[in-house]
């Protein structure tokens, strides 16, 4: 029987991307979640777009022509230490408070968990190494390895190759519903941590195999399933 894989997004599922807020909120006050918001989704347009190009960058590249664009955007004008004080911010993102314990819970079922990102290794394990989440993971699995983008189908077919799992016994887990869907699309199984109430799933592709309000709860529901399907480790 093949250990069951579950392969696990970084940003916005187990690392805060509002932790640069407190940075920004000495230049913005009330309006520093707003910036960061604008700065998270312009990183990801940038990244699908690169990978629609065909023109990978590393995604910290991406991070940063996004910051100096909503820089622009928004007339703020930071100065070149501000920024990199901002970037820095970014490799110290805090994990989610139920985070450590849902992984511990998770990992002693007996399956393997990878991190799965559009991040490189490198800045994966910094950030990991920042928040304590480093010893929870058997292998961080990055895109910088093909070179293109999660949605991108290869990018999920290069984590199937490296982790030597079949489809149906790999699980992605994200808070990003485009994630669940690309994997959905290239024949994964999909757990969606719904980060945020009031935001609905996506009303196209694949609805994800199971969802959950956080990882806690994540934990909860895996336990119950890898027993119903005789899988639970002893």
């Amino acid at each position: 029987m093949q250990t069951p894989v579950l392969a696990f997004d970084v940003y916005g599922t187990l690392v805060d991307t509002q932790g640069v807020v407190s940075t920004l909120r000495a230049r913005l006050g009330d309006e520093a979640s707003r910036f960061a918001d604008r700065w998270r989704d312009k990183q990801l347009e940038f990244a699908f777009r690169r990978g629609l190009m065909g023109a990978y960058a590393d995604f910290s590249q991406c991070k940063r022509e996004a910051l100096d664009l909503v820089d622009q955007e928004w007339g703020t004008r930071f100065g070149e230490e501000f920024k990199q004080s901002l970037m820095a911010a970014y490799r110290r993102l805090p994990a989610f408070s139920e985070v450590s314990a849902a992984l511990e819970r998770i990992r002693k079922l007996g399956v393997r968990c990878v991190a799965f990102s559009n991040g490189s290794r490198q800045s994966i394990e910094l950030l990991f190494d920042n928040a304590g989440l480093l010893a929870m993971f058997d292998d961080i699995v990055s895109v910088e390895e093909v070179r293109r983008f999660k949605p991108d189908a290869v990018v999920y077919a290069h984590l199937r190759r490296r982790t030597h799992s079949r489809p149906d016994n790999t699980w992605l887990v994200s808070a990003n519903p485009f994630d669940i869907i690309g994997a959905r699309y290239a024949g994964l199984r999909a757990a969606w941590v719904q980060r945020n109430p009031k935001l609905p799933f996506e009303p196209w592709g694949d609805p994800p195999d199971m969802m959950a309000p956080d990882m806690e709860a994540l934990a909860d529901q895996f336990e119950v399933m890898l027993r119903r399907e005789g899988k639970l480790q002893p």
